[in-house]
C-alpha cells in the first residue's frame, strides 16, 4: 500500500535508476519484469498446508476469481489465500491504519494519523465484537486467517513492490485482524464527526450566532439555531488551541481511507414493475477514487454455501451480491451514531481533571508506544473522560512531530461512539449472505447493530428494505455540533429500540430505493441523523423508477445516468417572482464586459437540459457557476482559501446537504449575501450576477474563449491515484522523489468525467475548491431474477492491487464503458465466463 524510500541499486538510488530506465525504455515493462515473481500463477498445481481437500480457482477475463471447493472450510481458507494473492498490500495497510501503526512502515509523516487512531482505539472495539461472535464465526475467521497466512508464508520473499521496497515485513494474519478491518470500515461510516469538527472551526471564524446558516440539515427543515446556540459564549478561539491539529489529523485519515463519505445508491423493483415479472435489484457503492478500489469481486461454489459479489480483502464475507436465491446491496444511512463532547479540563495536583456534574474528576490515562520507521520509539499518554478519548490530548501543536505534547487547561474534545457495544453483527452479516428469501433477510439484518446501513434485498417475488445500526437517544440537542459535556443535559439515554428502525416490504408503488437521503419524515420517532445527503439522487431514482417496466438494461442506464435534478431547481429559483427581476437588474448594474458574460451565462443555464455529460459545454458552465457562487457567497467571510474555515465549509459540502446548495435555492435573508469587502451592502441577486459573470471568466481562463472548445470533461476528470501516491505528501523529500518517479506505473488517468455529486453516476468534486473527481461508484451490481444468470457486476479498478499484475488496471476500461461481467450459478455456464485455466490448490504436508 505504501512505497517508501527504495533500496539502492549499485551506485544509484532506485529512483535515479528508475528515472534512467524510464527515459530509455519506459518503466512499466521494466518494473513488471522486476516484480513478476510477486504475481501468483493463475494455473498449475500448488500444494498448500491447511486444506482438507483440493480447491480449484478459475478467473474471468478481468481476473475475478471463482473458488470451487467440496467443503465450506476450504472455501474460507481459499478466500483468505485469494484475498492475500490479490490485495496483500491493501490488507496490510488497512490493518496498520486500524491499529494506528502506519508509521512503522511509512515513517513520521503519518504519525498524526496513528495518534488519532490510537485515541479512537479500534483494537478495543474489535475485541468486544469478536468476543461476542459465536464459536461458529470465530472458527470461520480462524480458517480464513490460515488461508491468508498460507499465502504469506509461500510468498514471504516475493512481496509486491510497495511492500518489498518498504522494508516492512508484514506479520501473519490473526482472526482478530479481520474484525479490526471490519471496525475500521464501520468507523468510516461516522458521517458526522468531520462535520462536528468543522462546526467548531467555523464557529471560531464567524461565531455561533451565524453558524446555523452554514449547517443546514435539509431543504425543507429550519436552520438549527437552537442547536448551534450550545456553543454560545464559549471561548473556543482561546481555549481550544489544538483544534486545527485535530482537524488536520482527521482529514488526513479521511483522505487515506474514508470518513463520513455519503456513499451509494440501491433500489429494487417488485415483479409488477419489471418486464420479466420477477424482481430486480441494483446497487452501486460510492467510495473515494483510488487504485485499487476497496472492493474486489469473488464467487464461491461449495456444497453448503454459494454466493458471488463484492468482498473486502481482510474480511471473510461477501458484502453485497447474490447467492442463487437472494440479492442484496447496501448504502449509508448517514446515521449519526457518535458525538463530540466539549470538556472543561484543568491540571490539578499534577494530574489532568475534567468537570462532571460540578465535580472535578481525574481523567483516565492510557499509555501508548509508537514505533516509527527510522526513528526511536516514543511513548505518549492518552486521556479519556466518561464520554470517551480526548482527541486533543494526543493531537495538537508541537515544536517537533516526535515530541509528546502537554495538554493545557481549557477545553477537551471527547469522542463518544457506539463501537464498544456488544452485539451479534458478525453472525448476522454471514446469515444475510445465506438467506434464501426476503423474510430470512429481514431476520438477519435486524440483528446488525455495528453498522448503520440501508440494506435492500430481493428474491424472485419480493423486495425489502431494512435500516441497521445502533442510534443513541440524546436527552437534548441534535448531535449536529459538539455538546457541552460538563453536565447531563446532552447525555445519551441508551439507544433507540431496534423495532423503530425503518423498514419496508413490497410497497404499493412497486419499488424501493435509497441514496443517502432523509429516508424518514421529519420528526420521526427516533433520531437517525441530522446530516442527510442532498436529495437529488433519490429524486432521480424516483423519477426513473416511474417510467414504465424495467429490466437489466434500464438498471444499467440508471447507474450511468448523469442528469441532475438540481439544475431544474436552480432554473426555478432564477425565474421566481422577485428574483427574476432582481437578478436582471443586478446583471444590468455590472460593468459592460461583465454584464455581457453574466447575461450569456444566464441565458445558457436557463436552457440547460441538466445532462452533465463529459462533452457538454453547458455542463461546464453550470459547474463553473456553482463553483463561483460558493466563492462569491462565503469566501469573504471564511477566506482566504488556505484558511481552516474555508476548508471546513468545502468539507461539509462533501459529506452532507450544504450551505452552498441551501443558499442557492433559498435563504434570501442570509447575512452571507453581503460582501464584507465592499462599502455597499450586497443582496442575493447581486452575488448571483457576479457569479454568472465569473463562471464565464473562469471557463475562458481554463478552456479558452472559443465556446465550442468548452467541455465539462476537460475540467472534470477521473484520476486513479494509488494509495502510495496519496500518502506521498506526508513523506520525506527523498521518499516523495521515489514515489513521483513511479507515478506513471502506479496511477492511471486522466479520463474525462461527467456527472457530479447530485447525479446517479456520481463523480463528486470539492464544491468551491476544484473540479477533481474524488468520489465515484466504486462497484456496480445488478440482480435480475428474470435472467438465466441473474447477477452482473463490475469494479472500478482492477482485481489486483499489485501493479505488476495484468489485472491491476484492466477493470477501468470496463467500468468506464459499462461492460458488466456475468457471475453464473448454473454449471453449464461456468466455462463460458471462467474458461478452462485452473489453479489447483492441493493439501500439503
Amino acid at each position: 500500500m505504501l512505497a517508501r524510500r527504495l533500496r539502492p541499486m549499485a551506485h544509484l538510488s532506485f529512483a535515479a535508476f528508475l528515472t534512467a530506465v524510464v527515459t530509455l525504455t519506459g518503466c512499466q515493462s521494466f518494473l513488471n519484469s522486476r516484480y513478476s515473481n510477486s504475481v501468483p500463477p493463475d494455473q498449475g498445481i500448488v500444494q498448500v498446508k491447511g486444506l482438507a481437500q483440493s480447491v480449484v480457482i478459475r478467473r474471468n477475463p478481468l481476473g475475478m476469481p471463482l473458488i470451487e471447493t467440496t467443503t465450506f472450510h476450504d472455501a474460507l481458507f481459499a478466500l483468505g489465500y485469494v484475498h492475500a494473492s490479490d490485495r496483500l498490500s491493501q490488507m496490510v495497510g488497512l490493518r496498520l491504519m486500524a491499529e494506528g501503526r502506519l508509521a512503522e512502515m511509512a515513517g513520521p509523516g503519518v504519525l498524526e494519523m496513528d495518534r488519532f487512531m490510537r485515541a479512537v482505539n479500534l483494537k478495543k472495539s474489535a475485541e468486544v465484537l469478536y468476543s461476542n461472535a459465536s464459536p461458529r464465526m470465530k472458527k470461520f475467521f480462524e480458517v480464513y486467517a490460515r488461508g491468508v497466512n498460507a499465502y504469506l508464508f509461500r510468498y514471504r520473499d516475493k512481496l509486491p513492490m510497495d511492500l518489498a521496497e518498504s522494508g516492512y515485513r508484514p506479520a501473519y494474519w490473526k482472526p482478530e485482524d479481520s474484525v479490526l478491518v471490519f471496525c475500521l470500515l464501520n468507523f468510516g461510516l461516522s458521517v458526522n464527526l468531520k462535520e462536528e469538527i468543522a462546526a467548531l472551526t467555523l464557529t471560531q471564524k464567524v461565531g455561533s450566532e451565524q453558524l446555523a446558516w452554514l449547517l443546514p440539515t435539509y431543504p425543507d427543515e429550519p436552520l438549527p439555531f437552537e442547536e448551534t446556540a450550545k456553543l454560545k459564549g464559549l471561548d473556543l478561539r482561546g481555549q481550544l488551541a489544538e483544534l486545527n491539529a485535530v482537524s488536520t489529523a482527521v482529514n488526513q485519515f479521511s483522505d487515506a481511507h474514508m470518513l463520513g463519505v455519503a456513499a451509494s445508491n440501491n433500489w429494487a423493483f417488485t415483479p409488477q414493475r419489471t418486464r420479466s415479472g420477477k424482481s430486480l435489484l441494483a446497487n452501486d457503492t460510492h467510495l473515494p477514487l483510488s487504485m485499487p478500489s476497496v472492493w474486489n469481486f469473488v464467487q464461491i461454489r461449495s456444497p453448503k454455501f454459494q454466493a458471488a459479489g463484492v468482498s473486502i480483502a481482510g474480511v471473510p464475507a461477501i458484502v453485497a451480491g447474490f447467492n442463487g436465491k437472494l440479492g442484496w446491496g447496501m448504502t449509508m444511512v448517514m446515521g449519526d451514531n457518535q458525538d463530540l463532547f466539549l470538556e472543561q479540563i484543568k491540571r490539578q495536583n499534577g494530574r489532568m481533571h475534567y468537570l462532571a456534574d460540578g465535580n472535578w474528576l481525574p481523567v483516565r490515562e492510557r499509555q501508548e508506544t509508537f514505533f516509527i520507521k527510522g526513528q526511536r520509539p516514543i511513548r505518549e499518554t492518552l486521556y479519556e473522560t466518561r464520554h470517551g478519548p480526548l482527541l486533543n490530548s494526543v493531537l495538537g501543536e508541537r515544536k517537533h512531530t516526535l515530541q509528546p505534547m502537554q495538554l493545557s487547561s481549557g477545553f477537551g474534545l471527547a469522542l463518544k461512539t457506539t463501537q464498544l457495544e456488544a452485539d451479534k453483527s458478525l453472525d448476522a452479516f454471514f446469515d444475510l449472505s445465506r438467506a434464501q428469501s426476503v423474510e430470512q433477510a429481514f431476520e438477519a439484518t435486524r440483528e446488525i447493530r455495528a453498522m448503520p446501513l440501508n440494506i435492500v434485498f430481493a428474491d424472485a417475488r419480493h423486495i425489502g428494505w431494512q435500516v441497521t445500526g445502533r442510534y443513541p437517544n440524546r436527552r437534548a440537542g441534535l448531535g449536529l455540533v459538539p455538546s457541552p459535556g460538563w453536565g447531563n443535559e446532552f447525555a445519551w439515554d441508551g439507544f433507540a429500540d431496534p423495532m423503530l428502525h425503518p423498514y419496508d416490504q413490497d410497497p404499493p408503488q412497486g419499488w424501493l430505493g435509497t441514496a443517502n437521503q432523509r429516508t424518514v419524515p421529519r420528526g420521526y420517532g427516533m433520531q437517525l441523523s441530522n446530516s442527510w445527503f442532498y436529495p437529488e439522487r433519490a429524486e432521480r431514482i424516483a423519477e426513473l423508477a416511474g417510467t414504465g417496466r424495467h429490466d437489466s438494461q434500464s438498471m444499467i442506464a440508471m447507474q450511468y445516468d448523469q442528469t441532475s435534478p438540481f439544475v431544474a431547481k436552480l432554473q426555478t429559483m432564477f425565474s421566481a417572482p422577485g428574483m427574476a427581476e432582481g437578478l436582471q437588474a443586478a446583471i444590468a448594474a455590472l460593468p459592460a464586459a461583465e454584464r455581457s458574460k453574466a447575461q450569456e451565462a444566464f441565458n445558457r443555464l436557463m436552457k440547460f437540459d441538466g445532462k452533465l455529460t463529459a462533452s457538454s459545454a453547458d455542463a461546464a458552465l453550470y459547474s463553473a457557476f456553482l463553483h463561483q457562487s460558493a466563492r462569491e457567497t462565503f469566501l469573504d467571510e471564511l477566506g482566504p482559501e488556505s484558511s481552516p474555515a474555508w476548508q471546513a465549509l468545502v468539507d461539509t459540502a462533501n459529506n452532507s446537504y450544504s450551505a452552498q446548495a441551501d443558499h442557492l435555492l433559498g435563504r434570501e435573508d442570509s447575512p452571507f449575501w453581503n460582501d464584507i469587502r465592499t462599502a455597499q451592502k450586497e443582496d442575493k441577486p447581486a452575488i448571483l450576477a457576479r457569479s454568472l459573470a465569473g463562471a464565464v471568466t473562469l471557463l475562458e481562463s481554463k478552456l479558452g474563449s472559443e465556446r465550442s472548445a468548452w467541455q465539462w470533461g476537460k475540467l472534470h476528470t477521473y484520476n486513479w491515484i494509488s494509495e502510495t501516491t496519496q500518502l506521498a505528501p506526508h513523506m520525506s523529500a527523498s521518499q516523495r522523489t521515489s514515489i513521483n518517479a513511479l507515478k506513471g506505473y502506479l496511477d492511471r488517468g486522466p479520463y474525462p468525467a461527467g456527472g457530479d455529486h447530485s447525479t446517479l453516476n456520481v463523480a463528486a468534486y470539492q464544491w468551491g475548491d476544484n473540479f477533481d473527481t474524488w468520489l465515484i461508484p466504486a462497484m456496480r451490481i445488478v440482480v435480475d431474477f428474470g435472467r438465466e444468470e441473474p447477477l452482473i457486476g463490475l469494479n472500478s479498478s482492477g482485481q489486483s492491487g499489485n501493479p505488476a499484475s495484468k489485472h491491476y488496471a484492466d477493470g477501468i476500461d470496463a467500468w468506464l464503458k459499462g461492460n458488466y461481467m456475468s457471475f453464473p450459478f448454473q454449471s453449464q455456464n461456468l466455462d463460458k465466463v471462467y474458461g478452462s485455466r485452473r489453479l489447483l490448490l492441493t493439501p500439503g504436508k
